[in-house]
Order: C-alpha cells, then sequence, then structure tokens
C-alpha cells in the first residue's frame, strides 16, 4: 500500500495536508513533515487545519506555514493523517476531492480512494517516515524535529504499551538525523500557560476513584474564568492516571453545547479503545475518546458503568474501592 501511495502522489502536482480537528502532536508532527516531503519531491503542498497549531506545536518547523481555514483550496489531491473520516477533519469541500488515507489507529476506517492503515505502529509520523525513505526523500532535522515530536507524543513520552524496539529505533534514527530530544520535550512538557495549570487544580479538585478507576472533569465556567483554550486540556487525564493502582482514567470536559468531550487512557490493561467505539469515538488501546451529551452526571454514569461492564479488572478488587474525592458530585457541572 505504501507503493501505491507513492504512486498517487507521483502522479499529482497540488496537494493539501490535513489532519482530525483539534489536532494532537502526531497530527501535527506528521503533517508538517509530510508536506515539507512532498515539498522536496517537487510538489505544491500546504498544511491545512480546521483549528490551527496549538501553542506547544507552535515552536515546530514549518508551523507558521499552516492555514487555518474551514474549506480545503484547490489541490489535486487531499493527505489526511490520523482520520477515520473526513468528517474528524471539520474540513468542507474533501468530497470532490482525491483522498489518502494515512493512520495507524486499530479504528481506522477505509474512507478515501487510497487507504494505508497500519495499526502495529505507535505513531502515524512512522509512516510518514516510511513514505520519505522510499521517495529518497533525505530526512533533515526540521522533517525529523516534527516527526521525532509526533512519535513522543502519541507514545506518551515512551511508555505507552506497544512501544518497543521498533519505536526505539525509529527515535534513534530521527535523532541521527537531526532531532534534539530534550528541545522536543522542552517545548512539549515544559511549555504550559498559567491557564492550564489553574485548569489542572480545578480538575484535580473534582477528582474521583473507585479501586483502579479514576476521574475528573472540567466545566465552560471553569474554561471561561481561567481564560483557558481548548489545548490547555491536552493532558490533564495523565495526573489521573499516575496514580498508583490507578488502571484506567477519564477526563470529561464540558463544550459550550453542554455536550462532554472524554479523553479515557489506560496503563495497558484495559483496551480503552474498545470503550470510545463504543460511544462513536476511537483511538488507541491506551489513548482513547469520545463525546457525549451532558448532563455531567448522565455521562459519567454512561462511561464508568461500560467501563465495570466490559472490563473485569475494574471489578476485581472491591475491597480497595475508594470514594473519596475534594470536589462535590451532585449532576450539576457548574459545581467544584
Amino acid at each position: 500500500m505504501l507503493d501505491r501511495v507513492l504512486q498517487e502522489i507521483r502522479l499529482r502536482r497540488r496537494f493539501v495536508v490535513t489532519s482530525h480537528a483539534r489536532p494532537d502532536g502526531d497530527g501535527i508532527g506528521s503533517a508538517l513533515a509530510c508536506a515539507q516531503i512532498l515539498r522536496i519531491m517537487g510538489k505544491e503542498a500546504e498544511v491545512v487545519m480546521h483549528d490551527g497549531v496549538p501553542r506547544i506545536y507552535q515552536n515546530l518547523p514549518f508551523a507558521d506555514r499552516v492555514i487555518q481555514a474551514e474549506t480545503v483550496p484547490a489541490n489535486d489531491g487531499v493527505i489526511l493523517l490520523e482520520c477515520d473520516s473526513m468528517k474528524r477533519t471539520l474540513l468542507r469541500g474533501l468530497e470532490t476531492c482525491f483522498l489518502i488515507n494515512i493512520d495507524h489507529h486499530a479504528s481506522g476506517r477505509n474512507f478515501a480512494h487510497i487507504n494505508w492503515i497500519d495499526s502495529s505502529v505507535m505513531a502515524t509520523a512512522e509512516l510518514v517516515f516510511r513514505l520519505a525513505r522510499l521517495a529518497c526523500v533525505p530526512v533533515d532535522r526540521d522533517i525529523a524535529t516534527c516527526l521525532y515530536t509526533a512519535l513522543m507524543t502519541d507514545t506518551g513520552s515512551f511508555m505507552f504499551t506497544g512501544t518497543n524496539e521498533h519505536t526505539f529505533t525509529v527515535a534513534r534514527d530521527l535523532v541521527l538525523a537531526g532531532a534534539d530530544p530534550a528541545l522536543c520535550a522542552r517545548h512539549i512538557y515544559f511549555g504550559h500557560s498559567t491557564a492550564k495549570m489553574r485548569l489542572l487544580g480545578a480538575a484535580l479538585s473534582n477528582l474521583h476513584r473507585e479501586g483502579p478507576l479514576a476521574w475528573i472533569w472540567v466545566t465552560q465556567e471553569q474554561m471561561q474564568r481561567f481564560g483557558a483554550r481548548e489545548e490547555d486540556c491536552e493532558g490533564l487525564v495523565n495526573y489521573a492516571l499516575s496514580m498508583a493502582d490507578v488502571q484506567v482514567a477519564i477526563f470529561f470536559r464540558e463544550l459550550p453545547d453542554r455536550r462532554f468531550r472524554i479523553s479515557l487512557r489506560s496503563k495497558g490493561e484495559v483496551n480503552v479503545s474498545a470503550v470510545a467505539e463504543h460511544f462513536g469515538g476511537g483511538g488507541h488501546r491506551c489513548a482513547s475518546g469520545c463525546s457525549l451529551d451532558g448532563p455531567l452526571a448522565v455521562a459519567v454514569a454512561k462511561v464508568v458503568e461500560h467501563l465495570h461492564a466490559e472490563t473485569a479488572i475494574l471489578n476485581a478488587d472491591p475491597l480497595h474501592e475508594d470514594r473519596s474525592h475534594t470536589g462535590r458530585f451532585d449532576g450539576d457541572p457548574g459545581t467544584n
């Protein structure tokens, strides 16, 4: 399939590269690197994102060239990275384009004209790296920096289940090509805003724990009070997962329309992608997401009940159940 992808790229001149709305590190890093690879191949390539580049990724090479738009510009082909459907991009006009879908999620779908889906790798960045090699495009420091950042973030700093010697081989190759691991990490993990820190405090004040399951949430009122952006919510769920003996963590974020965006994380024994897919979402075994209608109490009950029903490990040790929390939970998402 990689040969077919390269064949279709060589047949065309103008490309749009995009990823899902609210792009993460793999979506951004892979798109920036892919577009530059196409340029080196002699193609015209633009990265177009519905939501632009999150602050922590704005130091990446080529990030200042990203176009934020709602409609795709004229093109001969669109390369979609990390998407299970056209809808995930929130971009209009894709229906009339020639689409190449490159994805590594187990929940990936064959929605495009060409679909290269390989769930054996930890990040779409690995597939983009393979594309560069097959196309005989030299991976310089800028491309390597984008791909290393993508790989680092999508593996949870190389901690997620599935990370193996191949993952580190790719990381090594990218470092040899010029990526600086310390610099890449510094921008991602030491570049948080004051608003994010305040939002983290609010989320942890709402911490609930039931044995190996923990969840936190933030409200629209808190987002507005702290002046937080949507990107400030990224990674908050990992603080709940960091507790000893917690196997699954959930983060509920209230949206302006009162729905809730839900992030699920696992240390590996529980496949949270199956839970996300049940509610119309998807992702990785250890990191997935979905959205549900409110109110908060209803959304929490649905996800928690499904986790308990489908996952024996969460019901295995009731003697260690801990329902204590520092925040009030009465079904009112506006109550801290």
